[in-house]
């Protein structure tokens, strides 16, 4: 099946869910996290999709699986921030949602990356 727009891509409706969900978390964080590590987050959340779709439109397959590498790379980053972050701020429980989905996410994002890797 052709995906014809980036909007079709589980991954990247999946990683936008992901992207409201940091949101979420975030905004329980104290004011001065303001420049912080919510900042941080947020930036990160917003670079999956971003890359995804960006990497999508450019019609290039070498292109379309580098900016998938960086939406990899930028999950990662998030993960490292969300550990942070309930180490200094939160409970748990409250990250349980959004780590699901990251790791779906990643899950994906790697696979897609392998079969991509494989056709070129």
């Amino acid at each position: 099946m052709y995906v014809k727009s980036f909007r079709e891509l589980t991954f990247w409706v999946k990683s936008m869910v992901l992207a409201k969900e940091i949101y979420r978390l975030t905004d329980s964080f104290p004011k001065q996290e303001t420049y912080g590590l919510s900042s941080q987050m947020r930036r990160s959340a917003v670079s999956i999709p971003s890359n995804i779709a960006e990497g999508k439109q450019r019609n290039n397959l070498r292109e379309y699986i580098q900016f998938l590498g960086i939406a990899y790379g930028s999950s990662a980053e998030l993960e490292t921030q969300m550990l942070l972050a309930i180490d200094i701020y939160g409970n748990k429980d409250e990250y349980t949602k959004a780590f699901h989905i990251l790791h779906e996410v990643q899950r994906i994002l790697n696979a897609v990356i392998k079969k991509l890797k494989a056709k070129s």
